[in-house]
């Protein structure tokens, strides 16, 4: 269930986007056709909407598979007419990272009848409308479209030209046909299995069935189909929790040609001649999907150690490299235990984020910066590194001397690559936004293995020092300088927890901030006395300082989360979907960037080019209207517009251009020349 939700959640909330002025054309252009302009009165008319896609563009089926949305449509008739139903043609089928998509890649038809009433004088006019709202889509992007078609019919004598009952006719061709004998399927261990009657006499190609109702078999996984003399039997994985009364779709028997039916629970015979396994490719599509997020994510983890928002923790990491040059068992069980603690720290957000977005909450990565109380903690564990950096007090898993050869050593190590996980992946870098959007969509497992290859990106530079002893000959040797660099490097610690401090304020106020300030001061006192009494060797030396520690961790839990901050930022016009598609339809250049407090990618973006002088000069001149989106705290509109974009955090920095067309996607990494050259 999770694909089907997750994706449908993304492309759903993209559907159902309120529709202004259009910013663009229709990629998929819709027309309003009837088989014959003067109906007669009594009788029936067939009307069809013809849907023709841009090259590279695709619409959906009724029932999309795992994302995707159906054509919906809204009438307005005369009095007495009636409109039946959208009918669908055999759709294709299509995979894009790992999802099953039921679409159609070329010009297709929707046909319905109408019915006219009886009585109507020959002549009168019937004035037909209809809005069409429909998803429009590529491998990389989709667009909610709409249409206000309109025919006038004139009561007649419903003769039709032979050109357009030819027209008509090919329409009614795509349409599967019903099924003249009932079907049977039956659930057993997981896997669902379909018996269609169809004579063994038939050439059916490649069979592959459509499900009408989501909920019922998982949509990637291949379908086997099996020929048992009259019938053919369809293997396919069943969802969880799927138990139907009853199972309606389509059977593709090939070239076009499709049967619709309804199957009852019923025996369902074994064995036969497997004649297909269907699905597109997608098995091996689906393993080649994973195994590039994997190491996209693999890549996006190791840049992520020289981008800005992991700097902070430099600390942290040097210090374990220096620790690394030992021994090299040694080296080894700390590279181990580095890792383990950063893989476990991914894995578990990750799957904390799936949780979350399974239950409906808009949430992307990074989410758990957007509460005040954990950035608190955060700023409170922060502060603590700092001061045990600083030399206030010692604990064995994170000091130096005589205890690193024993087991405090790879405790510290797992300790520090859990902290630098959580904090070094609040912000997306290079190859992380593809990876970590594609794991949104993914199943469960898959989702969890690019999470873990993030986890084991930012920790492989540690894993090679552990195991490659050329690099370990080429560290500083331990000794008395180790010290010193430790007091130097409390420094961007303490940085870092200032920082913390300002992002607590802006996300919940003044008066939470200074609690936080309490909290640390608390924490530090705590700290302090603990230290003091370790340096007389006094026993028990921390069971004073517990209460100040305890008590510091209460003022988390008790944090107000109010969001008090600015809605509208100082360097451009706050983010809006219909805002934008007002600018879009003006055709005037827009610069759109995604940020967020706890993001210090975004914050040194903004300060070294987006807030430059010269940036806003030339904007200025051009007339490129800045749009900013402030994430900082998890709103949904912009976790759904990331989403949209196949992206799971900050930043995300997209410019329009004035003549309209898809936006440019900038690097994560900006100059002030990159923007100032933006046309």
């Amino acid at each position: 269930m999770l694909i089907r939700f997750l994706a449908g959640l993304i492309l759903f909330c993209a559907g159902s986007l309120p529709f202004g002025a259009e910013a663009a054309p229709n990629h998929i252009h819709a027309e309003l056709v009837a088989e014959t302009s003067r109906p007669a009165a009594g009788k029936s008319v067939s009307l069809a909407f013809v849907m023709k896609p841009d090259a590279g563009w695709h619409g959906y089926w009724k029932n999309p598979g795992d994302a995707g949305m159906e054509t919906r449509v809204a009438w307005t008739l005369p009095q007495g007419v009636r409109a039946g139903e959208l009918l669908y043609p055999v759709p294709d089928r299509l995979l894009i990272a790992g999802l099953m998509n039921y679409v159609y890649e070329h010009e297709y038809a929707h046909p319905l009848r109408f019915d006219i009433p009886a009585g109507l004088t020959p002549g009168t006019m019937l004035p037909i409308r209809a809005r069409l709202d429909w998803l429009a889509c590529t491998n990389e992007i989709c667009v909610p479209e709409k249409a206000e078609l309109a025919i006038d019919l004139v009561v007649g004598d419903g003769a039709i030209a032979s050109a357009d009952r030819v027209r008509f006719d090919g329409f009614r061709a795509a349409l599967p046909r019903p099924l003249d004998r009932a079907a049977m399927f039956s659930i057993e261990s997981g896997q669902f299995r379909l018996a269609v009657p169809i004579p063994s006499g038939l050439d059916v190609g490649e069979p592959y069935f459509y499900p009408l109702a989501d909920g019922v078999l998982q949509y990637a996984p291949p379908q086997t189909v099996r020929r048992n003399g009259d019938r053919l039997v369809i293997e396919a994985a069943v969802k969880a929790g799927a138990g139907p009364r009853f199972v309606e779709g389509v059977l593709e028997l090939g070239q076009g040609l499709g049967v619709s039916l309804r199957a009852e629970p019923g025996p369902v015979p074994k064995g036969g001649t497997v004649i297909a396994t269907a699905a597109n490719g997608s098995k091996a599509g689906f393993i080649a999907t994973i195994l590039l997020s994997f190491g996209a994510a693999v890549l996006g983890g190791i840049i992520l150690n020289i981008m800005p928002c992991v700097f902070p923790i430099i600390s942290l990491k040097a210090l374990s490299l220096a620790r690394a040059g030992e021994t090299a068992q040694h080296a080894r069980r700390e590279a181990l235990a580095y890792a383990a603690g950063v893989i476990v720290v991914c894995a578990a957000l990750g799957a904390i984020l799936l949780l979350l977005r399974s239950g409906g909450e808009a949430v992307g990565w990074a989410f758990q910066l957007q509460d005040p109380r954990v950035s608190l903690l955060l700023l409170l564990l922060v502060s603590t590194i700092g001061f045990n950096l600083a030399g206030l007090f010692e604990l064995p898993n994170l000091s130096f001397g005589g205890r690193l050869a024993d087991s405090g050593g790879i405790g510290g190590a797992f300790w520090t690559g859990m902290l630098a996980a959580f904090v070094a992946t609040p912000c997306t870098g290079p190859f992380m936004a593809g990876a970590l959007g594609a794991a949104l969509l993914l199943p469960g497992a898959a989702a969890l293995a690019i999470f873990g290859g993030l986890g084991l990106g930012i920790a492989l530079p540690f894993v090679l020092l552990g195991f490659v002893p050329a690099l370990r000959s080429r560290l500083p040797r331990p000794g008395a300088w180790m010290e010193t660099a430790r007091k130097i490097l409390s420094v961007p610690m303490f940085a870092t927890a200032v920082g913390l401090a300002w992002i607590v304020g802006r996300q919940a106020g003044v008066n939470a901030m200074a609690l936080s300030l309490v909290a640390v001061a608390m924490a530090a006192l705590g700290l302090w006395w603990g230290g003091e009494r370790q340096r007389r060797g006094l026993g028990g030396a921390w069971l004073p300082a517990l209460p100040l520690l305890v008590a510091a961790l209460t003022l988390v839990a008790i944090l107000p989360q109010e969001r008090t901050m600015a809605t509208t930022p100082s360097s451009g016009e706050a983010f809006s979907e219909g805002r934008l598609a007002a600018l879009r339809a003006e055709r005037r250049p827009v610069f759109l960037y995604f940020t967020a407090d706890w993001c210090l990618t975004c914050k040194v973006n903004e300060k070294a080019a987006i807030e430059r002088t010269e940036v806003s000069e030339a904007f200025a001149r051009k007339g490129i209207v800045t749009m900013v989106g402030d994430w900082t705290r998890g709103e949904p509109a912009i976790s759904r517009f990331l989403a949209e974009r196949g992206r799971a955090g900050v930043p995300l920095y997209l410019f329009y251009p004035a003549g309209g067309g898809e936006p440019v996607e900038l690097p994560q990494v900006l100059t002030p020349s990159m923007l100032v050259e933006l046309q």
